[in-house]
């Protein structure tokens, strides 16, 4: 009997930290678009809860308008798979969306659009809360990879690797607006918080391309470092992190004045980011080296390292900064 409950203890033990460590909304949502799974750390911890199977190349995830959910694209499995954004524990599937490599809710909640990076289209969505009903499928010219929207839920812009573009799209009427001329093969794409400017990662080169989305001009180049890929903002409504996968850096962007203030060295192909509530600590999916890197934005030291799958690529936990 003794060595029951011994054995029960030790079993408790394990558990109740994970189950305390999920409820609490301290789980780290990792995807590993080579192995087509997801990773659970725990972010106070740093250690890793559970890894699962979610479905072939899951690469891009974004909360839901309420945040009940997060959603999980499968772009080769062609479906949305529904976690829990506090426990991570998956929720439901959605099945027959075509690609979705990168997905966004319009800042009104009216639309749901998916980028098919392999299909070179568009797809818009009305979404309920529940269901997602197609609208159209907007045809683009090769590789649509990431999205931004005006404020006003007027426009999504998209940002086309295959031929080095900027389009933009009118959401009501799914119509291109125009179509813009970039730096060799754009990633992602932010919108300023004075809704003025496009921040564009040329993943090409080794620049945040500037445009004045109103005027479809570029207005300047800012220097950053090699393979500028990604975006996000520190919460502040001023700077924002910009990562590059070639030189290993993450560069601390000012968007009122358009300069970069600050660099951190990070290994292995820094992609995907996210920031903690208080401001004081950013994730980083390394893309190369199969590992999640903690960054001390104070000191602007990687502080962990954590193993996760192969090609780590998008990062969520509920407990972040706004992304503005």
């Amino acid at each position: 009997m003794r060595s029951r409950f011994l054995v029960a203890s030790l079993l408790l033990g394990f558990i109740f930290p994970a189950f305390s460590a999920m409820t609490q909304g301290n789980v780290v949502v990792v995807l590993n678009s080579r192995d087509a799974t997801v990773s659970l750390l725990d972010q106070q911890t740093y250690k890793e809860i559970s890894t699962f199977p979610v479905g072939k190349e899951p690469h891009h995830l974004m909360a839901t308008p309420d945040n009940k959910s997060l959603i999980v694209a499968n772009a080769v499995g062609d479906e949305l798979v529904f976690l829990d954004p506090r426990t991570g524990q998956i929720q439901r599937r959605v099945k027959d969306v075509a690609d979705p490599y990168q997905i966004g809710f319009s800042p009104d909640q009216k639309w749901f659009v998916s980028n098919s990076l392999r299909l070179d289209r568009v797809d818009f969505y009305r979404f309920d809360g529940t269901d997602l009903k197609i609208v159209n499928r907007v045809p683009l010219a090769k590789l649509p990879s990431h999205m931004a929207f005006d404020a006003a839920s007027t426009t999504v812009f998209i940002t086309q690797q295959g031929s080095d573009q900027v389009s933009a799209i009118d959401l009501a009427t799914q119509k291109i607006k125009w179509t813009l001329p970039v730096g060799k093969l754009p990633a992602g794409i932010a919108m300023t918080p004075d809704d003025k400017y496009l921040l564009v990662g040329i993943m090409g080169k080794d620049y945040v391309e500037v445009i004045d989305w109103r005027a479809q001009k570029t207005v300047k180049r800012i220097k950053a470092g090699v393979g500028t890929h990604n975006f996000r903002a520190l919460g502040d409504r001023r700077h924002i992190f910009v990562s590059n996968r070639t030189s290993n850096e993450i560069n601390i962007l000012d968007q009122q004045t358009l300069e970069m203030v600050g660099n951190i060295a990070v290994p292995g192909g820094p992609d995907c980011m996210e920031v903690s509530a208080d401001g004081k600590t950013l994730w980083a999916t390394l893309r190369w080296i199969k590992k999640v890197a903690v960054v001390d934005i104070p000191s602007r030291k990687v502080i962990r390292l954590i193993p996760v799958g192969r090609s780590p690529h998008g990062v969520f936990f509920a407990n972040r900064a706004p992304n503005m």
